[in-house]
């Protein structure tokens, strides 16, 4: 508030007050208002205002910009204005402020009127945001950066004298410019945007992560004048859940459940033996990706790994294209076309849907097992293959084995080291870690800004069981992508076997009725008692299974109010039966 040198304030009244009746007759005016205006409240009291104020046009601004708070009942609020002081004829900008005295009839009789030092606030607002870690910004209508704070300046570096006056596009030049940038948004439709997560480009080009917050600027009738933004640097974020996602990976697979880092422990040392592997699994599980884990962390993977889907195939093209052919073998075969055993040579051959193979080269591939040499079509002396095997089904081969439909033989032959995938419905707590990593690959694919799914969007995908897996949930990632333009995956850009024509959340699976999606709590009570159940609730086990301490067991049974299925029969029973032994 502007005061007279050497003139006490009291604190009661920094801000200059006083009232008017709706014949705008004074009928307050505090000291303060006294020291602004250079007058004296009894020699003005029950005048008009215009006949205390004059009729200049800086006192029909100030009247005719308070006047809807009288008339009407409405507030005004930080209005700038110029006041002259009587006294000085010194100038000072006010931020005015009138609030409407109610009346009879829900009509005002008047109005209270404050007005606060424009320059010391602006000064005191300004210090405020040059001391915040957050870097932030302002821009007018047409997009010109009207001020840029230090911590801006930092982050981005770009000085605030670079940056003023220049577009934001140009400065920034977000992952997101545009009709879908935030700060658009927020200037069109007049309401804050918040906690979105980009990227934008220094001053050097570098590629910086931030969460950004962006709010309308309005003048004191509401009119949107520009924006401001506020920017968080995330990078020590992000490179922290890069760290956390290493750890729970081996080579491209990605889990945090307990039966899969089990496999992830022995991985290592099954890669550095020569044994055959047979994966087991249902389809969409990653069994290829297992498969090229163990090859990458081989002694063999300077050489070539070679893929064969067996099903897809049938019997007679299968046999030539795993051991080749030489010309004359047959009609087409012009020359020589050496089979996958030969690309393999030196490396790793994966064969998937072992269990479709036909009998006939089920013989054949167990002389390669058993003697590793094996003989192309037409040939009539064998090649020797030095070829590790893998192989992968989502068939029963122990009942093939039963039922005559797959050699005993070959079966013990692949059966050396045998490693079963979990189907993803068993380790529900993959399920945000898949998420995640699906969005960031898809964003990079797709050239889009999608930063992650919501909470409801989360909660509809973890009630689901998922009878494709992994392989299923990718799909519907790259589904909502398509529906999805920017910013976060919402429940209705998932596909619509996931919502019900009442806009409930889908049921575990298409065309059933819809229930209510489990929370993450409720995902890790049950796989905590599902832990307990196959360890039959011995605690250490379990805590060796899930990677957890006796103490963090402890409380979580407790939180969770976990009871054995013997427990809670036991408990049943004394509920119907008290008066029994």
């Amino acid at each position: 508030m502007a005061k007279s040198p050497g003139t006490p304030v009291n604190s009661e009244e920094q801000d200059a007050v006083f009232t008017v009746n709706r014949q705008w007759k004074i009928s307050s005016f505090n000291k303060a208002a006294e020291r602004l205006f250079g007058l004296k409240a009894k020699k003005i009291l029950g005048k008009k205002c215009h006949d205390v104020f004059g009729t200049d046009q800086r006192v029909e601004e100030l009247f005719s910009t308070l006047c809807p708070s009288v008339a009407a009942g409405k507030m005004v609020t930080d209005f700038n204005l110029v006041i002259k002081n009587s006294q000085t004829n010194e100038l000072m900008a006010v931020l005015a402020t009138a609030v409407p005295i109610p009346g009879k009839n829900k009509n005002p009789s008047g109005a209270i009127i404050t007005f606060r030092d424009a320059i010391h606030t602006t000064v005191f607002n300004q210090l405020i945001i040059d001391s915040l870690s957050d870097g932030v910004f302002t821009v007018d209508r047409n997009w010109r950066i009207t001020s840029f704070n230090p911590a801006a300046e930092n982050i981005t570096g770009w000085k605030r004298e670079e940056a003023i006056g220049q577009f934001c596009g140009e400065v920034f030049q977000s992952s997101i410019c545009g009709i879908n940038c935030a700060i658009a948004q927020s200037l069109y439709g007049g309401k804050p945007v918040s906690n979105r997560s980009i990227t934008i480009g220094d001053k050097n080009g570098q590629r910086i992560p931030i969460s950004i917050c962006a709010t309308p600027l309005t003048d004191y009738e509401g009119n949107i004048i520009g924006g401001v933004e506020t920017f968080r640097d995330i990078s020590d974020i992000t490179m922290l859940q890069k760290n956390l996602t290493k750890s729970y990976s081996f080579d491209a697979i990605i889990s945090k459940s307990a039966s899969m880092q089990q496999i992830f422990s022995i991985l290592p040392a099954i890669a550095l033996s020569r044994s055959n592997v047979l994966l087991l699994g249902e389809s969409g599980t990653g069994k290829e990706l297992v498969a090229r884990a163990i090859f990458h962390a081989s002694d063999r993977s300077k050489k070539p790994f070679v893929a064969v889907n067996c099903g897809a195939l049938p019997a007679t093209l299968l046999e030539s294209e795993l051991f080749g052919y030489k010309a004359g073998a047959f009609t087409d075969a012009k020359k020589d076309r050496p089979g996958r055993f030969a690309a393999a040579e030196g490396g790793t051959l994966f064969l998937d849907e072992v269990g479709d193979i036909p009998n006939s080269i089920q013989v054949k591939l167990l002389r390669v097992l058993q003697n590793k040499e094996y003989e192309p079509l037409g040939a009539s002396t064998p090649i020797k293959a030095d070829v590790r095997i893998i192989t992968a089904t989502n068939r029963d081969l122990q009942a093939m084995v039963s039922e005559r439909t797959f050699r005993e033989d070959l079966f013990y032959r692949l059966n050396v080291v045998k490693i079963h995938l979990p189907p993803l419905r068993e380790r529900m707590e993959d399920i945000p870690l898949l998420i995640e990593h699906f969005i960031k690959h898809y964003g990079t694919q797709q050239d889009k800004d999608i930063v992650g799914i919501s909470n409801q969007a989360l909660a509809i995908l973890m009630r689901y069981d998922y009878p494709g897996n992994i392989r299923e949930l990718e799909n519907i990632i790259e589904y909502s992508f398509i529906l999805c333009g920017e910013g976060i995956i919402q429940p209705e850009h998932l596909p619509d076997t996931f919502i019900s024509q009442q806009g409930e959340q889908a049921s575990s699976r298409p065309g059933t009725a819809a229930v209510e999606p489990k929370t993450l709590e409720e995902v890790e009570k049950q796989t905590i008692f599902d832990a307990l159940e196959r360890n039959k609730w011995k605690r250490m086990a379990t805590c060796r299974e899930l990677g957890i301490s006796k103490d963090t067991l402890r409380r979580k049974i407790s939180r969770f109010n976990l009871k054995s299925r013997l427990e809670e029969k036991i408990t049943e029973l004394s509920r119907t039966s008290p008066g029994e032994p």
